[in-house]
């Protein structure tokens, strides 16, 4: 197993590990490994390099900034970069360089951070697979022959690879969950509004969020600690004091009740994903976890405002200039085009009616698990030989995960085994929006009670 951010920035701070030496370890695997993963666009080789010797000379001088100071990270494609370009893995965005910032960036900067460069994607965001990008599809780094899921799959290959410690991506339907499941690595949705979003291209405001991707539990709270907090420019971030997401990571609490949402979430599950997960509930059983069979969870698949958020954003540039997009994405987008604002001011009065509600989950359980995914991740060549079933079997992977941003709850994926054919899979936590986030402390604990964060893929087991 690769060293951990954990332990990585205890070695940095005490200057018995040079940021810039990681950072040059991560460009050579960079070099030798993204011609078959595919997963970053844009690698800024001269200014990582630079970043990292002006963090090397600040913590040698006694300036040591927090966790990530001098912590090699990538940032998915969608989130704006000052002078440096920012495609949305898209022909219409690939000349685009912003003049500032996202919010998130700004924050990784002043923590120290080395940005490694900008990870490709589902283009726009829209899509399970990251099989449709301008730069094109991104390969999973356990088997290059299946697909790394999506849309935030150049970060989690790259992640899982060794090609960074941490990757910055979206999730608004479970676009860092799934390809965290799929490549074997931690993905963290907090709670909506916990991370501003300001300078992150969109694809559906309401239900938008940036999280973390990283090797382990502990490692994504340090990148939360950095990130999270209000924006005053950001009327989607929630001026709500943040906890520390590690101080009690290890502390043991009292037994938790862990709801196991059967209906819905667990209906027609591969067969190894589902022994892998029942595997996970009898861990958590052993654990000291209360488990609660069968809660009941009211679902909505109503795609009123999320297609017609995405459409609003769209509109001009469809009207200028189609060509540019992939077709599957166009047709993707037009879905929202003849949404009237009646129906639009219906759909937002509904989920915030759906999400002060949910709120009542949390009175019975303490977290709720489910499988990530109810699939490991297809081959590659399988979807792309039948494009007319892409959109269905990305309906199929993001099937559990979108509820989540629906109810705008924190989640999570973490590793809890491997298909026959070693592939990975995933399982998601939630927990209480707000309050300490008991779905981090059961991952972590039940991380620490496990094996399977510990295992890399072979192009980089050594």
């Amino acid at each position: 197993m690769r060293l951990t951010i954990q332990t990585l920035s205890h070695e940095i701070r005490a200057r018995r590990v040079s940021p810039a030496e990681l950072t040059r370890e991560c460009l050579a695997a960079i070099e030798k490994l993204n011609p078959e993963l595919n997963a970053f666009i844009t690698v800024l080789a001269e200014s990582a390099l630079e970043e990292a010797r002006r963090a090397e000379q600040e913590i040698f001088r006694g300036k040591y900034r927090g966790p990530l100071h001098g912590i090699p990270v990538g940032l998915k494609d969608l989130i704006d970069t000052a002078g440096t370009r920012t495609t949305a893995a898209s022909a219409l965005f690939k000349d685009r360089v912003p003049s500032e910032d996202a919010e998130v960036v700004r924050r990784l900067r002043a923590g120290g951070a080395v940005i490694l460069g900008k990870q490709n994607l589902h283009e726009f965001g829209y899509g399970a697979s990251s099989l449709i990008s301008y730069y094109g599809e991104v390969r999973n780094p356990w088997n290059t022959t299946r697909i790394a899921g999506g849309s935030s799959g150049g970060s989690a290959a790259s992640v899982a690879a060794g090609l960074g410690y941490a990757a910055i991506g979206t999730d608004t339907a479970g676009s860092i969950r799934l390809p965290a499941a799929y490549c074997g690595v931690v993905g963290i949705k907090p709670t909506y509004g916990r991370i501003s979003t300001q300078g992150v291209i969109p694809l559906a405001w309401s239900y938008d969020h940036v999280g973390t991707i990283t090797r382990t539990v502990c490692d994504g709270a340090l990148a939360l600690q950095v990130l999270a907090g209000h924006e005053t420019g950001d009327k989607t971030t929630a001026d709500i004091p943040i906890a520390d997401y590690t101080c009690d990571l290890d502390e043991q609490l009292p037994p938790l009740r862990v709801g196991i949402p059967r209906e819905f979430f667990f209906d027609d599950l591969d067969a190894e994903v589902a022994a892998a997960v029942e595997n996970a509930i009898q861990t958590l059983r052993e654990m000291g976890c209360e488990i609660r069979d069968e809660i009941k969870l009211d679902v909505s698949t109503d795609r009123t405002l999320s297609n017609a958020e995405s459409w609003a954003y769209h509109k001009k540039f469809v009207a200028r200039s189609p060509e540019l997009y992939q077709p599957a994405t166009l047709t993707r987008i037009r879905a929202g085009e003849n949404i009237s604002e009646a129906d639009v001011e219906r759909a937002k009065r509904e989920l915030t009616a759906m999400r002060d509600s949910f709120q009542k989950v949390f009175e019975e359980v303490d977290v709720l698990l489910t499988p990530t995914a109810p699939i490991p991740p297809p081959p590659i060549a399988e979807l792309k030989d039948n494009p007319g079933q892409l959109r269905p079997a990305e309906l199929i992977m993001l099937r559990n995960t979108r509820p989540f941003n629906v109810w705008g709850i924190p989640a999570l994926s973490l590793p809890c085994g491997f298909t026959k054919d070693g592939m990975p899979i995933g399982l998601q936590l939630a927990g209480a929006p707000w309050v300490p986030d008991k779905g981090l402390h059961l991952a972590y604990q039940y991380e620490q009670a496990t094996e399977w964060h510990k295992r890399v893929p072979s192009p980089i087991s050594s």
